[in-house]
């Protein structure tokens, strides 16, 4: 089957092709079904070429399709290991589900064929970074999810808010994908090569803990830009403004994902460098907790999912910063099926509501769509880490691993642990405002279930969110035992054993899961002017986490603006009298030797004749001057 694992990435890629140049005559739905056939065919193959794993004792291996760039170590290989197959199976299994939604979303939008064709190419690209047997590759996938996500935010690019996010977005990318370039040169100077096999095996012998450190750190400030981590976090919420099955697509299953895989596979560097892991389960566990009190406050149904997710990308890196990878990747796909689960819930709800987005105008939803109540009802539980639900044994396998870490993690597992309550508050209280209570919709809006073609991907998604837990718990550890093998160069951080620490650790993230999540139902469970006026009643902290602690306007007035002064300095002090003067000037120049030289061009032979005895008559005089 490895003989075909080209087909991954090659069925979605065609299907993007075949849509971008035959999508207006397909047109809809059928070009819909054509972009869910192709990564669903991806789907198949995955799980078929990953049965070997479950069997045990299959490492992988490696598949050459050309070679690119022999001189770095560069080919176009696909690397197929349990880590690669795990990632492609989220990738386009929970991919294929979205694809579907999104035949019913995007219904009627005149760029309904472009807009699957902008979708297949984003999950080609990310099959690309997720299968790279070489950092050459997986930067080509890396850089290829940047521009397919700047496509798919701005894709309503008429609306300023959009065209704005999708250029935002691609900026912050580039600044941490600087972090990430210089980190692959510091690769290739030291193994000269860009293969995995060629940098793994060899770290430990050639790599010193200092080269380590600044490799890894380098690598981090990369991760958190796609990963959207702080400081490089702030394109995420924005991205909203694109349609809700992108935003489903890039905040559960694919491109945020990247960082916390790249530092997985990365897990041979990190491994000699200490202080580089403390570093990044730092960074993750106040992502987590910073993200977790913005959300708390939001009105908008989709920007509290959006701080969730970076709020959620925080619990994955503080889990491979603690060396605790297999917790880390567990969680990514966990999430990925709740995740995607509440964003296409959430679509499911604007959809119905007329593209109305604010909670504050909904309330009571779950008599007009109690299919898209129920299913993200089970997806609110989940991600508050309810057992015996899906985020429960990843979240609590997460905290329990950094406990185990011991140390400076000690101080990290109160701040996860204190995330995890806060989750449940903000988790639950969308849930509430949304679908409980009394309705506070207008007159003129009339809610509605979503057709079959949306809700039935939410019925898929909240099966997995209930049973996908269960492939690692303490009593089943299947997926350990399938990941092992892409970690054999490391040292893994599991959970404490015996049984009455994981009771006393579970017990402790459970009631913190409890008590967030009764205290949000208490708290919005009443008349709106009552939760409204408790809302209130935490000004000035309530509208603080509301504007995101104003990090955007600080931002603007440190970075954005003092460089749109600099750039205003050098296009009127250098560019226009310097630059642009010099090239005016030489321009005035030759046309003024033309308008000299015009009169002598009058188009009679005989002042051509004149002129021409008149030359004649100089080169005779020069002949005769030079020769005496």
């Amino acid at each position: 089957m490895t003989g075909l694992l080209w087909l991954i990435v090659a069925l979605p890629l065609a299907g993007a092709v075949l849509l971008h140049f035959l999508g207006r005559r397909i047109a809809e739905p059928r070009a819909g079904w054509l972009a869910a056939a192709a990564i669903s065919g991806s789907f198949v193959i995955a799980v078929v070429a990953a049965l070997p794993f479950f069997a045990g004792g299959e490492h992988g291996t490696t598949v050459m399709l050309w070679n690119w760039m022999p001189a770095v170590g560069a080919a176009m290989e696909i690397l197929w290991d349990p880590l690669s197959a795990l990632m492609t199976l989220v990738v386009t299994g929970v991919g294929a589900l979205i694809h579907v939604f999104a035949i019913g979303y995007m219904h009627g939008d005149p760029r309904f064929a472009r807009f699957f064709t902008y979708l297949n190419l984003f999950a080609a690209s990310m099959l690309t970074l997720v299968l790279a047997g070489n950092y050459a590759m997986l930067f080509l996938g890396w850089e290829l999810v940047g521009l397919c996500s700047y496509l798919l935010i701005g894709f309503w690019f008429r609306r300023a808010p959009a065209a704005a996010a999708a250029k935002k977005a691609f900026v912050v990318n580039r600044i941490g994908d600087l972090g990430l370039m210089v980190a692959l040169m510091v690769i290739f100077t030291t193994f000269g090569t860009l293969s995995y096999s060629g940098v793994f095996e060899r770290a430990g012998a050639e790599l010193t803990a200092g080269a380590a450190t600044a490799v890894g750190l380098l690598l981090l400030v990369g991760a958190a830009g796609k990963s959207a981590q702080v400081p490089l976090y702030v394109w995420l919420p924005d991205a909203m403004e694109g349609p809700t099955p992108v935003s489903a697509l890039i905040h559960a299953a694919t491109m945020v994902t990247a960082g916390v895989y790249l530092v997985a596979r990365s897990a041979a560097i990190f491994e000699l460098s200490d202080f580089a892991q403390v570093v990044v389960a730092t960074v993750g566990a106040l992502t987590a907790l910073w993200a977790a009190s913005i959300a708390l406050a939001q009105r908008d149904i989709k920007r509290v999912l959006a701080y969730s997710t970076i709020s959620q990308l925080g619990y994955m890196f503080l889990a491979v910063g603690a060396t605790a990878y297999v917790a880390g990747i567990f969680h990514l796909m966990t999430h990925a099926f709740f995740k995607a689960l509440l964003f296409l819930g959430a679509g499911s709800v604007i959809h119905a509501m007329a593209d109305r987005q604010d909670m504050h105008e909904m309330g009571g939803l779950w008599k007009r769509m109690p299919v898209t109540a129920a299913t993200m009802g089970i997806a609110t539980l989940a991600i508050a880490g309810i057992p015996p639900l899906a985020g429960f044994w990843s979240k609590d396998e997460i905290l329990a691993s950094v406990f185990a870490r011991g140390g400076w993690f000690s101080l990290l597992w109160v701040l996860g642990l204190l995330t995890a309550l806060l989750t449940a508050f903000y988790m639950m209280r969308q849930w509430v405002l949304v679908f409980w209570g009394e309705p506070r919709w207008p007159d003129e809006v009339e809610p509605h279930e979503s057709p079959p073609v949306m809700t039935v991907p939410l019925g898929v998604l909240a099966v997995l969110s209930v049973l996908g837990g269960l492939v690692n718990t303490p009593f089943r550890t299947t997926l350990e035992h399938f990941l092992e093998p892409a970690f054999e160069l490391v040292s893994l951080q599991h959970p404490p054993e015996g049984l009455f620490v994981f009771a006393i650790l579970a017990g402790l993230s459970v009631l913190a899961a409890l008590a967030g999540a009764g205290a949000a139902v208490l708290a919005y469970n009443r008349p709106t002017r009552e939760w409204r006026g408790l809302e209130k009643g935490f000004e000035p902290l309530w509208g603080t986490w509301a504007e995101a602690y104003h990090v955007d306007e600080i931002y603007g007035r440190v970075l954005v603006r003092p460089g749109l002064r600099g750039a205003e300095a050098a296009a009127f002090g250098v560019d226009l009298p310097i630059i642009d003067g010099a090239v005016d000037g030489l321009a005035r120049a030759v046309r003024g030797v033309g308008d000299w030289a015009r009169p002598l061009q009058t188009g009679f032979v005989r002042n051509y004749a004149l002129l021409f005895l008149f030359g004649a008559v100089l080169a005779v005089i020069g002949l005769v001057v030079g020769g005496s």
